[in-house]
Parts: structure tokens; C-alpha cells; sequence
């Protein structure tokens, strides 16, 4: 049974006025009042139901969702969760195009925003990449009245409403804990890959990294960042140099795409010579490789979650109502072979 606001009302302990002022964004609440209603709303995963009253306006939203497109799994799944979105939009009068773009490029990101802003939908989401030009176009989709929520990675200091991803400086620095404690205080050398780092994803999640290693791990040596670009055929081969290079790898933190590539290379190496690997996303590929125990842990991100967040924020911004961040958070989810779903 879903949610009212009558239980959020009991569970808040404050009238259904109150509530009613807190869903409207209406003054007249205190902060401490304001603060337990959305506790309320977050513990029993109550989800405004505009679609009725949107039907009675004749209101349609229309929703634009640029997204990379190339061989990266956790991308095809953000894929497929917007499809799923978008055909279960069908019946809340909302409208949810899907416009590729090539990955790692902020001028063909930058060129599919402009689209955006000459056709003025209702909202947009979008991978970020931090580039200053990508800034410059969300600054006049801000100006524009254009909604704007970033996905997977963020766009920070800028004119964008929300962001729909895990922290990733958290992320690094989870990973950084695990592979420290996997290795047991061993003097070793470790190898961080990422995709790219032009995305501010990647480099938040070797930011936390290297933090932890500095000051929980200074037994850990950590090796220049490897950039893959989340090309699989490319990961193989940077990663079968950096073993030449460095035979006696004992960890490596595999940040972004490109999964299967390092795999290819960690299944030739003998079994007591093989590192420890933390990855992220929870893959085909991965979950395979951590029911071998050649992947130690997985970090993962809720596609899903992300894209139902954004379409939730993107049709608040539009009707002009309040974000209830506790029901956006993101979380991060630690996988070992023990614990798969």
C-alpha cells in the first residue's frame, strides 16, 4: 500500500497542514517541523503523485536526457533505465528523449545542449564533463529557465539544480580503505586505472584515493594513473605495459569503464601472482570475475535510482516545488563474492 499524507502526518507527529505546506514549499514551517516531515517522507518512500493533477491542466513535461554512447556497460544500463523511465512516462503525461553523444567529448556535449536550449524542454540531464565551455552553455540553460540535473558525474560551482550520483571522493576513498586492508600493511605498489580524467568523477574518485593512501597507507607506493578511456581493447593493452614495467603490481583500483580489458590481462597472470582489485559498477563482467576471486570488491551506483531521481527532481524544478534531498541521496554499495544480489 502506498504512502499518504495522512502516515506521513502521523509519523511527524504535525498536521496534515503542515505536511501540505511542506510538499507546496510554502512558508510557515519551521526548519526543525520542516526537517522531520521530509525524514517522514523519506523513511516511507512516499513519492508525490502529480500525474492527476497534471492530467487535469493538460500538461505534458518534456524531459532530455544526453547520455554517452559507447561500449561501457554501466552506461548501457543508465541507458536502459531511461528507456524503462521513459516508457512508464507514457502515462504521466511526460515526455523523455534520449540524445547520444561520443564519450569523453565536451564539444559534441556542448553542441547537444545548444539543442536544448534553442527547444527549451522542460528539463535536461546530462553526463557532465567539467570543461569551461560546458559551463558556459549550462549558464544560459540557467538563464533560459532550463532545468538542469547532471548525472554519474557532476558539474560543481555551476548553475546546474541537482546532482544524481554517488560522492565520488567517498568512493575513492572507500576503495582506498578496502584495498589498504586487503593488502594487509605489505610494502607494495599499487595502480590506479581510470577512464579519463577530463570527467570529474574520475577525478574525485582518485582524489579520496590517494587520500587515504597518504594517511592510512603510506606503505602503499601508487603508480602514475592509467587512462583507458573505458575502451576495453585499450585497457588490455595499458594495462599488460604497466605489468611489464612493473611486474610486482599487488593492488589495483580499476575506477571506470573498460572492465573487461583488465580482466583479459588479470586471468593470464598466475594465481599467486595476482593483485588485488577493487572496480566499480556491478557488471556482467564483474560479477563474474568476483565469483572467481579476481575482482576482490565491487563499488556500485544504482542506475536506476539515478535516473528516477532525476526525472523526479526535473518535474519538482518544473512545478516549482522543493527537492527533498534525503529521498535523492544517492548511496554507495560495497559488493564481495559473499554478498552478491
Amino acid at each position: 500500500m502506498k504512502p499518504t499524507v495522512h502516515d506521513i502526518a502521523r509519523s511527524a507527529g504535525v498536521s496534515l497542514a503542515t505536511v501540505d505546506r511542506v510538499l507546496n514549499g510554502r512558508p510557515g514551517v519551521r526548519a526543525v517541523t520542516r526537517s522531520k516531515v521530509e525524514e517522514a517522507i523519506a523513511a516511507l518512500g512516499f513519492v508525490r503523485d502529480l500525474a492527476a493533477a497534471n492530467l487535469a491542466k493538460s500538461r505534458t513535461y518534456s524531459f532530455v536526457f544526453i547520455l554517452p554512447d559507447y561500449d561501457n556497460s554501466f552506461m548501457k544500463g543508465l541507458r536502459r533505465e531511461v528507456v524503462a523511465a521513459s516508457e512508464r512516462a507514457s502515462t504521466e503525461r511526460t515526455e523523455i528523449r534520449i540524445v547520444a553523444v561520443p564519450h569523453f567529448d565536451p564539444h559534441a556535449l556542448v553542441a547537444a545542449l545548444e539543442e536544448v536550449l534553442a527547444d527549451k524542454p522542460n528539463g535536461v540531464a546530462f553526463v557532465a564533463i567539467d570543461a569551461p565551455e560546458v559551463r558556459e552553455i549550462a549558464a544560459k540553460l540557467n538563464e533560459a529557465g532550463v532545468p538542469m540535473v547532471t548525472l554519474v558525474s557532476d558539474l560543481p560551482a555551476s548553475s546546474r539544480d541537482h546532482y544524481a550520483g554517488i560522492d565520488n571522493i567517498a568512493a575513492g576513498r572507500t576503495a582506498g580503505s578496502l584495498l589498504g586492508r586487503f593488502l594487509s600493511g605489505r610494502e607494495a605498489k599499487v595502480a590506479v586505472l581510470a577512464g579519463s580524467m577530463l570527467v570529474r568523477d574520475h577525478r574525485e574518485r582518485v582524489e579520496g584515493f590517494l587520500a587515504v593512501m597518504a594517511e592510512a597507507y603510506p606503505n602503499l607506493r601508487v603508480l602514475p594513473v592509467i587512462e583507458g578511456r573505458d575502451d576495453s581493447a585499450l585497457v588490455e593493452e595499458k594495462v599488460s605495459e604497466a605489468f611489464e614495467v612493473t611486474p610486482d603490481i599487488a593492488g589495483i583500483y580499476s575506477l571506470g569503464g573498460g572492465n573487461r580489458g583488465l580482466l583479459r590481462v588479470l586471468r593470464k597472470v598466475p594465481l599467486e601472482a595476482r593483485p588485488v582489485v577493487v572496480a566499480h559498477d556491478l557488471t556482467d563482467a564483474t560479477r563474474a570475475a568476483l565469483g572467481e576471486g579476481i575482482i576482490d570488491a565491487v563499488l556500485n551506483q544504482d542506475a536506476g535510482h539515478e535516473v528516477r531521481s532525476a526525472v523526479r527532481v526535473l518535474k519538482a524544478k518544473a512545478d516549482g516545488l522543493p527537492v527533498i534531498e534525503a529521498q535523492e541521496r544517492i548511496r554507495i554499495d560495497i559488493f564481495l563474492k559473499d554478498n552478491l544480489p
